[in-house]
């Protein structure tokens, strides 16, 4: 995730590259910084000097001593970004000392430029600070600002859903494999097809279910099709999957 943000900013022209630093341990992950010009040093506490704004993408189960081990060395002049997973900002602000604060939940296709975004200001975070994440988010992707406690549904829906839509794309391209079509075609058929759906789906101008009624013709291919879906409760299973992982997010949560 730290890669895809760095390049997505890089790339944006928000910040040149040189004008990013991170700390790295291996070796391969330094290599991949160091290839479009960002500092890499080898320990985090050297990151944070001439910083203005620090971002936390760490594993949850490290942040706490990250945290800590930058606490001593942060000042008020410094935005504290946090993009680990299923950890509250008032945990993040109590372990760095630091109430200047914004958690972020993007997801997987940052890695593209096509991730979809939410932030959340922390105690003493200004509208400023909110403006800048959002620049900085907006170069991966689409920004939405949320409270704070609906940051489960969100991991539920945005955090997760990457997954649920890989698995129909797949499934789609089994089906079109059963009914004859050769696997290289289906897979492109059915990946193309999620996109270009989507795209209508943000871009169209319509509601989804008129969408959907317009592919569907009365007697036709298409309304066939739902019928099917709608027997075995399609739109119930990915509702369920949506609260299921929501569920599961508050569960893993520190706090």
């Amino acid at each position: 995730m730290a890669e895809s943000i760095a390049r997505g900013v890089v790339k944006s022209g928000v910040l040149p590259a040189s004008r990013i630093r991170t700390a790295h341990h291996r070796p391969q992950r330094s290599s991949a910084f160091e290839s479009f010009g960002v500092t890499v040093f080898e320990h985090n506490h050297q990151v944070i000097p001439d910083c203005d704004v620090v971002v936390l993408s760490v594993k949850p189960q490290i942040v706490k001593d990250v945290a800590l081990e930058l606490k001593p060395l942060l000042s008020e002049k410094q935005l504290l970004v946090s993009v680990v997973a299923g950890v509250k900002l008032k945990d993040l602000q109590e372990w760095a000392g630091h109430t200047r604060f914004i958690r972020v939940m993007p997801n997987t296709p940052a890695a593209i430029g096509q991730a979809a975004s939410v932030i959340s200001l922390g105690a003493t975070a200004t509208e400023e600070d909110g403006e800048l994440v959002s620049r900085l988010f907006g170069a991966i992707g689409k920004v939405w600002r949320a409270n704070e406690k609906l940051f489960d549904a969100i991991t539920g829906l945005s955090g997760s859903g990457p997954a649920y839509i890989y698995l129909a794309i797949e499934a789609l391209a089994d089906g079109g494999v059963a009914a004859g079509l050769p696997r290289e075609l289906a897979l492109g058929l059915a990946s193309q097809t999620v996109l270009g759906a989507a795209s209508m789906a943000i871009n169209g101008g319509k509601h989804p279910a008129q969408l959907k009624d317009d592919v569907a013709s009365p007697g036709g291919t298409t309304i066939a099709g739902i019928h099917e879906l709608e027997k075995a409760g399609f739109r119930g299973i990915l509702m369920n999957a949506v609260v299921a992982a929501a569920k599961r997010g508050k569960e893993l949560s520190p706090n």
